[in-house]
């Protein structure tokens, strides 16, 4: 984005210095005022957007170790049948294997969602720090220091 022309604007004096106004109109308090107030709000906004998308990426990485538990729950499913029906079939060391490679997928399974339910607990859906700085703001606004 550009700028609009005009004068460059003046430094910001340092916090705890206070500022002699008494040459300043008050079109030109107002002013820098909504400019800083503007500054602000964009930069709260910039910081709760990034807050979110962080939340988001755990959602995300949750939502995966989920979908890999269903998918492990599945391979259960499958391996169990095909080994109850090779173990009733055909009594022979082919069932039993398939039944290794079920239990095999049910512990990967197990740990898959552990790990998922976990990442999706750790979610939290509140931008703590932009909250935190925007209940700060109307103290601010009345001039009462934090």
């Amino acid at each position: 984005m550009t700028e609009p022309p005009g004068p460059p604007p003046a430094p910001a004096p340092p916090a705890d210095e206070t500022i002699d106004v008494a040459d300043v109109s008050v079109g030109n308090l107002m002013s820098t005022i909504m400019k800083d107030l503007a500054t602000l709000v964009r930069q709260e906004t910039e910081l709760a957007k990034a807050e979110l998308r962080n939340e988001a990426r755990k959602a995300g990485k949750g939502a995966a170790m989920l979908g890999g538990a269903g998918f492990a729950g599945y391979m259960v499913l499958l391996f169990l049948s095909m080994a109850l029906w090779w173990g009733l079939v055909n009594v022979v060391d082919a069932g039993w294997a398939a039944l290794i490679v079920a239990v095999l997928w049910a512990v990967i399974g197990a740990v898959s969602y552990s790990a998922g339910r976990r990442e999706v607990r750790r979610i939290n859906p509140k931008p703590e720090r932009a909250v935190d700085t925007l209940q700060q703001l109307p103290g601010a606004l009345k001039g009462e220091r934090s």
